[in-house]
């Protein structure tokens, strides 16, 4: 059995029976007004937590989410985009999909805004999704693309990057892990369902992105995740495996490569009132301003002594310099 027919069993089984501990979510479900969320949905919230701002989701936003779990992520965005189809909701798990549906009948008695016609479920594959070329503002997905291996992974970042419109955002959630695996730790199909195998580290995750043509990347959190410990995983030393929080954007690329943004930020503290780079940088004096790493190491290589570059944060919520 392929690690995605593994993938399919261990969702479908979480479909017909809610599995509360199949993922450790880090972000609480959001509170807005009006907003009430059933309580099977929470049970059923398979992913790490949303990781799409609200501010992502700003003048109707056409939306889509791919591994429905419960719905819970779709109702929210449907707070947002109370449209017919306004939230496109993929999953290629037949089980998986009822239950949303279920779920979305109940939903509608405990929030009298929302209607099931504003999410559109669809059967499909992330490697091949069923929506239309550039018809997407914000599309997201939690904890799923880590499961997949190199050619499956290349498929589902260029079949996003297809359907997002320009300057549309991709938003994610997935394992990361800088050390490196043994085979068996990393070949394990089931393990690798769950999200604990095969994770790759930041700099290969944030190339796979930029490899699939995303001009700006926006790193929004890096948070502990878990510890494989080689008592209950095939491991001879403790794993440690963080949730890296990241926005990829369609912008162009840039001719002298992406803008990455990894939370670094510029000071000028010199005598005068501002620096001026001359490149569309301008540093207000004693003013922190979010910077691309491309940007740090241009302003890093000028040799100035009166303007400091913090290291990353790995935490960016936008304002920057590109």
């Amino acid at each position: 059995m392929s690690y995605l027919e593994t993938t399919k069993d261990v969702y479908r089984d979480a479909a017909l029976t809610p599995d509360v501990g199949l993922c450790c979510t880090t972000n609480p479900i959001w509170e807005l007004p009006g907003l009430k969320i059933p309580k099977i949905m929470q049970e059923m919230n398979y992913g790490c937590g949303t990781t799409v701002h609200a501010r992502d989701l700003t003048n109707d936003p056409r939306i889509l989410y791919v591994g429905v779990g419960g719905g819970m992520e779709l109702l929210q965005f449907a707070y947002f985009s109370r449209q017919k189809s306004g939230v496109v909701g993929i999953d290629v798990v037949d089980e998986m999909l009822e239950a949303s549906r279920k779920n979305f009948k109940e939903a509608e008695e405990m929030n009298p805004w929302f209607k099931s016609e504003f999410v559109d479920l669809k059967k499909g594959d992330a490697t091949e999704l069923p929506v239309e070329d550039n018809s997407i503002d914000v599309a997201a997905q939690n904890c799923l693309f880590n499961i997949f291996k190199t050619e499956e992974l290349t498929k589902a970042l260029k079949e996003m990057y297809r359907v997002l419109k320009p300057h549309g955002k991709l938003v994610m959630s997935d394992p990361t892990c800088e050390q490196e695996m043994n085979d068996e730790l990393r070949n394990d199909e089931r393990l690798r369902a769950l999200c604990l195998s095969g994770s790759l580290s930041i700099k290969d995750y944030v190339k796979a992105l930029t490899d699939a043509g995303f001009g700006t990347i926006e790193i929004r959190a890096r948070k502990p995740y878990r510890i494989l410990d080689p008592k209950n995983y095939p491991t001879k030393e403790l794993v440690y495996i963080e949730s890296i929080e990241v926005a990829a954007i369609k912008d162009p690329m840039p001719e002298d490569g992406p803008c990455i943004f990894t939370g670094k930020a510029a000071i000028y503290y010199g005598e005068d009132d501002h620096f001026d780079d001359k490149k569309g940088h301008v540093l207000l004096k004693n003013q922190p301003l979010a910077i691309c790493d491309k940007t740090a190491n241009a302003l890093a290589s000028l040799g100035r002594d009166d303007i400091f570059i913090s290291e990353s944060t790995f935490h960016y919520d936008g304002g920057g310099c590109c």
